[in-house]
């Protein structure tokens, strides 16, 4: 069980997230949608650090972080038990296709560098690149880079694994392939949340669809509750402006 507990956030005199409470399942594939600006990203971002909560708490099973009152260890500890895929893939570009899904394995887990270059090979043997790995970033398409992005995050088999926005810096002709590896993810029970603009993906593979507006979950419940019967105007004027009646 995942448990995020009022979690607030300020960006200057902004607040931007206001008092979050979410419960997430084992195998769980909840989708967060909503407008641009409502806090969607920055909650991913604050689940394992990348910025700093002002208020609240997380626990992944053993591991309870207190954002006003924490350790390093901590925090590192949250960490380890999360995977994060980028916007924009975030590759070290110096590093190969497998030496940037290594890594992790070696800097955070403390693998043999060998043992972590194997498993890497692995990992993009499964994700349909294992004739890549001696490839950089530079070789790649927009697809391919996200999809080492996805293995990167795979590879420290995280409890949770955060999607931000994973497919918007894509090119259209890339996207499927992006989608289908988080499809080929959601059938194996691996526990996600995921911010997107893909309506359709949410429909199709999401357990939960949570509508988050002005810093708060709105509404949320089945793909077929939050889309066939939406409650809330603001949700319903949402679905409009994105082309779901």
């Amino acid at each position: 069980m995942i448990n995020l507990t009022n979690i607030h956030k300020r960006f200057g005199d902004s607040e931007v997230l206001k008092g979050i409470d979410l419960s997430i399942n084992k195998g769980e594939i909840i989708v967060i949608i909503g407008s641009s600006g409502t806090g969607k990203s920055t909650l991913l971002r604050c689940v394992n650090f990348l910025e700093q909560a002002d208020q609240g708490i997380f626990n992944i099973d053993d591991v309870t972080v207190d954002c006003q009152n924490h350790t390093k260890a901590e925090v590192l500890a949250l960490r380890r038990k999360t995977g994060f895929v980028f916007q924009n893939y975030a590759l070290f570009s110096h590093m190969t296709a497998r030496q940037n899904i290594a890594e992790g394995l070696i800097t955070v887990q403390g693998w043999k560098k060998s043992d972590a270059l194997a498993r890497a090979q692995q990992i993009l043997d499964d994700i349909g690149l294992g004739d890549k790995g001696d490839s950089y970033p530079s070789a790649l398409s927009g697809g391919q880079q996200q999809r080492v992005g996805i293995g990167r995050a795979m590879a420290l088999q995280p409890e949770l694994l955060l999607f931000d926005e994973p497919t918007s810096a894509l090119d259209p002709e890339w996207v499927g392939e992006v989608l289908a590896l988080m499809k080929k993810l959601a059938t194996q029970h691996q526990t996600m949340l995921v911010v997107t603009h893909e309506m359709q993906f949410a429909r199709e593979v999401a357990d939960r669809v949570i509508f988050m507006a002005e810093g708060n979950i709105i509404e949320q419940g089945s793909p077929q509750d939050i889309f066939g019967n939406p409650q809330d105007p603001r949700l319903k004027k949402f679905l409009n402006m994105v082309g779901i009646e």
